[in-house]
């Protein structure tokens, strides 16, 4: 059989199939062993030595040449992104430009180091506070976003002078390998390496401290995981996690293009990311008017194969995730929520792991749908009567990522910026971050620096206290 991906072969292999089509391979990609992942690592300490001590304006030109490679590589990128993932392919080649956008941002930043001088202390001293890249960085990512969540670490880790190791999801590695063949012509051998491990041997390397940082994305009983494996060595660890996002409709001039905009959030990617807005805490006065016009542009949506111009919802990514989904909607579902539509999976497993834009009403604060994390194309709509009611419903969850306020008053608008318990507040619009903005959570959404933005110096370097005197 002809795949369209093929990287190794040999006994240990794996296949990657097209979630609108599973009966269509798309790549073969070949399990590293333990000890080969010990020599990848012995082979990016050495790189990554030669790589920090090259000047830093050397370096951020190559990694400009570098994301001007990956942007003239988008459509290539975004097909292999689509065709293992399922997302719509103009989804995915917007993924690839924005990662490309924040990269460059990355580039600015690292010019500066994030150095400082600050005032001396004594007389006869100068004070400054430097820093310098933390070595080997370990960075583990999800199938949602097989492109820019690479490129979110991959970028200021070489930026500041560090060497990657990745390791993608075995549902959607063939934009890593695309990626790291880019890297090839731009960047010393050995920089940016690709580690296909199972989960089993990425823990083993995390709590061996054979790496100087892991930067991991994806759910939250993971995360603790790897947080707990980089506790054993205390490896600088930065976790983005997931979150059960709210949007506050409380009021609004131009409720038509609130829902646009909560809507665009929700059901992205068919609702799988991690700032998808799937709860709609609507004050009661608006909250007919609301389930009408999310009903009429959920029932609008085209749901088929992402890489067709017509489709505005395309598959969920995997068989089991598909399942899961179905299994977690249905159950909130037999606890009163109640469908305004879609709700069930549509067709048979080989036809595709299709699930309808589902709205859900009469949704309890406290029931599945008000708490867990669904991860598809499923939107709650919880209704409200006081705006301290609405807060408690925002925070009530375990997560702290993302959230909205649709709302014209000011006084409204100063409580959320003082009270909504997310790592990224956004008023009067989606949750859809800038390219120089810091991404992360708090809570159970996120632990360590912010990724991209001025933060991520943070992570990607270690903090040194210089005194000279004279």
């Amino acid at each position: 059989m002809n795949f369209k991906y093929e990287y190794g072969v040999g006994e240990d292999v794996f296949e990657t199939l097209n979630p609108a089509n599973p009966t269509e391979k798309i790549g073969r990609y070949k399990m590293m062993a333990r000890d080969e992942l010990g020599r990848v690592i012995d082979r990016a300490n050495i790189a990554q030595a030669k790589w920090a001590k090259m000047p830093g304006l050397e370096r951020s030109q190559r990694l400009n040449a570098f994301i001007d490679a990956v942007e003239a590589n988008a459509d290539r990128l975004a097909t292999a992104g689509t065709l293992e993932q399922g997302k719509l392919f103009r989804e995915s080649k917007g993924e690839t430009l924005k990662s490309c956008a924040e990269g460059r941002f990355s580039v600015g930043e690292a010019a500066r180091m994030g150095a400082m001088a600050i005032a001396n202390g004594r007389s006869n001293f100068s004070n400054q506070i430097l820093r310098r890249p933390r070595g080997v960085i370990f960075c583990i990512s999800p199938w949602n976003f097989p492109v820019s969540t690479p490129m979110r670490k991959i970028c200021p880790a070489l930026a500041f002078g560090n060497a990657v190791i990745m390791k993608p999801s075995q549902f959607t590695p063939a934009a890593n390998f695309i990626l790291a063949e880019i890297a090839q012509e731009f960047f010393p051998e050995d920089l940016v390496q690709i580690a296909m491990v199972s989960g089993r041997v990425a823990s083993d390397v995390v709590s061996s401290g054979e790496i100087h940082g892991v930067s991991f994305t994806g759910s939250v009983p993971t995360g603790k995981l790897v947080y707990k494996a980089a506790a054993e060595n205390l490896i600088p660890a930065q976790l983005e996690l997931g979150g059960k996002n709210g949007a506050i409709l409380n009021d609004s001039e131009d409720l038509e293009k609130a829902i646009d905009q909560i809507l665009a959030a929700a059901f992205m990617t068919s609702g799988q990311r991690c700032t998808a807005i799937s709860r709609v805490i609507v004050q009661k006065d608006i909250a007919d008017a609301t389930k009408t016009l999310l009903c009429d542009t959920a029932k609008a949506m085209t749901v088929g194969d992402g890489m067709r111009a017509e489709t505005d919802i395309g598959p969920l990514c995997n068989l089991d995730h598909w399942n899961d989904v179905c299994d977690v909607t249905s159950k909130a579902i037999s606890e009163g929520a109640k469908p305004l539509t879609g709700g069930q999976k549509l067709g048979k497993d080989e036809d595709g792991y299709f699930f309808p834009p589902t709205i859900l009403s009469e949704v309890q604060h406290e029931a599945i749908a008000g708490q867990h994390e669904i991860f598809g194309p499923v939107l709650s709509v919880i209704e409200y009567e006081t705006f301290d009611e609405a807060m408690q419903i925002l925070n009530g969850t375990e997560f702290g990522l993302t959230s909205a306020l649709f709302s014209n008053r000011n006084d409204l608008i100063q409580r959320f910026l003082n009270e909504s318990q997310n790592g990224m507040i956004h008023v009067n619009h989606g949750t859809v971050p800038d390219n120089n903005m810091p991404f992360g959570g708090i809570k159970n959404s996120g632990v360590g620096a912010y990724s991209v933005g001025p933060t991520a110096v943070n992570f990607y370097t270690s903090e040194h206290s210089a005194y000279v005197a004279w």
